[in-house]
Order: structure tokens, then sequence, then C-alpha cells
């Protein structure tokens, strides 16, 4: 099985290169981290479909072409959490390339347990077609819906990317509980995001 880099070097190092292909991962943040800028590096890293839910095709094309990145389609759903037209909207998966999906709670919120599987099943099949990677994004906020259970079971990788603010310190820290194909990591990773995503390698004070 070939292993994907996430275009991210430290999770590189970490996962021995990269991501099994036909991986479906999904990323669960907060909606005001920098997570985002994740999923951008997922995107640049090679030729990717972005399928956005809530944010215009414009906003995510004009933060993709800061860095210059000139191979992502963008695709925007009408409706949000309307499950057949994100699912048409997918589409096919570049070879050996990324789908992301941003972000699945509208599609989780609209769906029945049985349809979103379905969906997900999609996505995984595209994924293993392609021997390319899906990335969905999964914000937190409030009661998450009764389907997160199903992306992360799906899921054969999990990002948890817990963002805290502790007198003047903003600190991420990303925890990898699931890993098939590979080894989860045994404690979370302190992460820098600001502009681009980086070890934080100043110390915790207790």
């Amino acid at each position: 099985m070939e292993t994907l880099p996430t275009g991210i070097s430290v999770l590189d190092r970490q996962f021995g290169g990269g991501l099994p292909s036909g991986s479906v991962v999904v990323l669960k943040a907060n909606p005001d981290s920098q997570s985002e800028l994740i999923l951008n590096r997922f995107a640049r890293v090679r030729r990717c479909r972005y399928l956005t839910t809530v944010r215009s095709a414009d906003a995510v094309e004009a933060a993709l072409s800061r860095d210059g990145d000139e191979e992502t389609t963008v695709e925007a759903t009408d409706d949000i959490g309307d499950l057949d037209e994100a699912a048409s909207l997918v589409g096919d998966i570049p070879e050996d390339g990324t789908l992301i999906v941003d972000s699945v709670e509208p599609l989780e919120e609209g769906a029945s347990p049985a349809a979103y599987a379905e969906f997900l099943d999609g996505v995984r099949s595209r994924a293993v077609d392609a021997g390319g990677v899906a990335l969905l994004h999964a914000l937190r906020g409030g009661e998450d819906p009764e389907t997160r259970r199903v992306t992360e079971q799906v899921a054969d990788v999990v990002f948890d990317l817990r963002t805290t603010v502790t007198g003047t310190e903003i600190a991420n820290r990303l925890v990898v509980p699931k890993f098939r194909g590979g080894a989860a990591l045994e404690e979370p990773l302190k992460l820098k995001l600001t502009d681009e995503v980086a070890v934080d390698t100043s110390r915790d004070i207790a």
C-alpha cells in the first residue's frame, strides 16, 4: 500500500512518510481554531477536489491561492445539508489525489444514519479507487450530531485538534487516537498554527 504525504512535515515524520492510500481521515476541531491551515496543507500537496458545504467556493479559492495553488477544484453546495447534492459534487478524486469535505456537520445533521453511512461509503470507494486520501472536516460546537459517531467509526484516521487558551498562551494539541494501517500517536503533538503548521517547541509551564 502506497503512503501519501500530508503536506505537514511533522505529521509525515510521525507516520513514516504519510497516510496509507485509500484512507478516510476525520479532522475534529473547534470552529474558532486554525484548523483550516491543516486543510489547506492537505489541498496543496497534490491534486485535490474540495467540497465546501458552508463557505463559498470563492472564499476557499481565495484562501488557497495565497500560496499559488492551481490544482484544486472547488465545489460548493447550494442547499446546506443536502446529502444527494453533496454526493453528486464529490465526483471523482484525482489519481493519487485528495478529497476534502469542509465541513461534514451540515451533512451529518441533515441525514439519517443509514443515508449518511451510504454517503461515507461512496467517499471511501472513491478514495480507494483513486489511491488517494479523503479528509472530512468535522467541527465541534455544542452537542455533536448523532451521526458524528458514524463519521468517527468509518474513519481510518482520526485527528483531534484541541485548542485551549490559558493566560496569554493559545495552545494547539493534535491527538491521533485512531490510525488503521499505522500506529496512533502515544501522546499529543503540540502545534504552532499561525500562517503555517509547525511544531511548537515552547515548554509548558505548570
